[in-house]
């Protein structure tokens, strides 16, 4: 959480500043860029919430503790990315239609300070834990707003030489468009983990095909696997056994020979399996394959 804080701590000065220029110069790509910052600040706060709950033991009421606010921050910014770009899309295309009067100086300073700002709030995060989704999130959000920088300048430089006024509002499209590609990658990940979807990186029948080579494992179906949050994955599955091995006390065994093929071939340690004999998929209604 402190890497956090500390990348929060440099956007929002930097946020505050670069408003005031906003204002002063009526500049719409400046305005942009604050709205972007603007959702940086509340991504980094949020991000450092979503951290704290999901540090919090799991309970009788929370099994698995509140580990999912990660996975509800990356998508309340994803919302907030698509949201402002939309906004900076019309007033943009507005400013295209009927130019406003920029002074492009301003914003080449202001580009240049921000570029580096969101340089060292970058090289902060990238020593956080690159495999949580709230923290790819927030990266993506300081990331965009280094390359909307970049974007600025150019239009400042444009502006300060050739007077096209315009280079303003072109700047600002480049930012919605960096915006729009983060937002639904981030709603994209966020909604596939809400959903339950089978992670990317799993094949069930590669999982399946494993379990069916555990001995006297018979056959694996209502094979279901989710992500709880970044990097931890659950899974469920009813697994027919021989019949003997519930009369010999074997089953045990095969439990355990079960779950350590889980672990050594899919790194999979929370894993809840039902062992039945071949007689009972008679009596299960509504199973998925």
């Amino acid at each position: 959480m402190r890497l956090v804080l500390v990348a929060l701590a440099l956007i929002t000065s930097f946020l505050v500043a670069e408003f005031v220029t906003a204002v002063i110069e009526d500049s719409l790509a400046l305005y942009a860029d604050s709205g972007h910052m603007l959702t940086d600040v509340a991504a980094l706060a949020l991000s450092a919430w979503a951290i704290h709950l999901a540090a919090r033991p799991s309970d009788i009421k929370w099994t698995f503790g509140l580990k999912r606010a990660e996975i509800l921050a990356a998508l309340a910014n994803g919302v907030t990315l698509a949201a402002i770009g939309l906004f900076i899309t019309v007033e943009a295309v507005q400013r295209l239609i009927t130019s406003h009067q920029v002074n492009g100086s301003p914003l080449l300073i202001v580009a240049i300070i921000g570029a580096a700002v969101n340089l060292v709030a970058a090289w902060t995060l990238a020593k956080a834990n690159q495999s949580s989704l709230n923290v790819r999130a927030v990266s993506a959000h300081i990331m965009t707003d280094l390359y909307a920088f970049v974007g600025t300048a150019l239009a400042g430089i444009a502006i300060m030489f050739t007077h096209w006024v315009r280079a303003d509002a072109v700047a600002s499209l480049f930012v919605a468009a960096l915006m729009a590609r983060s937002s639904w990658g981030l709603l994209r990940d966020a909604g596939r983990i809400l959903l339950e979807a089978t992670p990317d990186e799993l094949v069930l029948g590669d999982v399946r095909d494993h379990l069916l080579e555990v001995p006297h494992v018979l056959d694996v179906h209502d094979l279901h696997a989710w992500t709880v949050t970044s990097g931890l994955v659950a899974m469920s599955a009813h697994v027919v056994v021989e019949d003997h091995c519930f009369s010999s006390g074997h089953a045990p065994r095969v439990l355990d020979a079960l779950q350590e093929c889980l672990v050594t071939h899919f790194e999979i340690e929370h894993a809840t399996f039902q062992l039945e004999p071949s007689a009972h998929f008679n009596h299960e209604d509504g199973l998925h394959p």
